[in-house]
């Protein structure tokens, strides 16, 4: 009898969650009669009644919900890790709690699971919610694809099933200040792409806010592409080049010239050019720094306060 862990990661979704355990419970009649489940329910350090939502969604539906409290907010992907630790099904799925992704698409998940893929991806192909918000999703996953990981599906995912040995393998790998979910898709597994479009967030107000986004995008190119570093090469030549160019210029002038006064506009143009790239060159070396140091220091990705089965 194969078992399905879906993991909830959970932050400030009081009203949400009476909403989502209803109908992620409503959405087993879709399952075979063979399929036992169990919800993991992570709660990421939410400053509001979250927690007390859990419990009494735990009371309504006993034996069903286990709920991980974190210690502390640590983000919604190091949250996640925290739920496949705590998993015990043969199969996972991550859904988000505000159910802005389907759960009805997870049968559709499950069936490829059983004929061998060790995943399966929910993905993106249009949202409701549109503007900027739109307009930065799909700049993000652009990025990513042409950057750092040429063999993601187009419009970005967040929505996955997959199987017990891919959790195995992700919790090993102790990733810091990465995303989980391309982690899956690095380890090098058989993927199938499942395209949805994404609803509006009904409930709540998103906390996935501009500096989090920042933060996921910088993340994720430091962690699965070497084009920040290497772009510092390649501008570093190309400025020194220009620099040769420019020298050979002013040695010609001086001798062809020889009482043209010097130009001190021109050389301040060229200090700031050339000192605003070392700064942005050791920003980016910082960023590689900061994050082998934190990888160094071996610090826990969440602290789990307690467990409720």
């Amino acid at each position: 009898m194969p078992k399905l862990s879906v993991i909830v990661p959970c932050y400030f979704n009081e009203d949400n969650i009476p909403v989502t355990t209803r109908e992620l419970i409503a959405n087993e009649a879709n399952f075979p009669p063979e399929v036992t489940f169990e919800y993991i329910f992570v709660n990421d350090g939410s400053g509001d009644d979250t927690l007390g939502a859990l419990r009494r969604a735990q009371d309504l539906y006993p034996g069903r919900i286990r709920i991980v409290d974190l210690a502390g907010n640590v983000g919604s992907y190091n949250a996640i890790v925290a739920g496949m630790a705590y998993a015990t099904g043969d199969c996972l799925s991550v859904i988000t709690a505000d159910l802005q992704d389907p759960p009805e698409l997870m049968v559709q998940m499950y069936s490829h699971w059983q004929q061998g893929y060790k995943l399966v991806i929910g993905n993106r192909q249009d949202r409701e919610e549109k503007g900027l918000s739109e307009a930065m999703a799909k700049l993000f996953h652009w990025l990513m694809k042409n950057l750092a990981l040429r063999n993601i599906p187009d419009g970005g995912f967040d929505f996955v099933f997959f199987d017990r040995q891919v959790a195995t393998e992700v919790l090993k790998l102790h990733e810091r200040n990465s995303n989980v979910f391309y982690l899956m898709v690095w380890l090098g597994f058989a993927y199938v792409n499942i395209p949805y479009t994404r609803r509006k967030r009904e409930i709540g107000k998103s906390r996935w806010t501009l500096n989090k986004k920042i933060k996921l995008l910088i993340d994720s190119l430091m962690a699965f592409s070497f084009v920040p570093i290497r772009a510092i090469s390649v501008l570093g030549l190309g400025l020194g080049l220009v620099a040769l160019i420019y020298g050979l210029y002013v040695i010609a002038l001086k001798v062809a010239r020889p009482d043209e006064p010097a130009g001190w506009t021109t050389l301040m143009v060229v200090m700031l050019f050339v000192s605003a790239f070392q700064m942005i060159a050791l920003g980016v070396i910082g960023e590689y720094v900061w994050r082998g140091l934190d990888a160094a220091r071996k610090r826990p990705l969440y602290v789990v306060r307690e467990v409720y089965s």
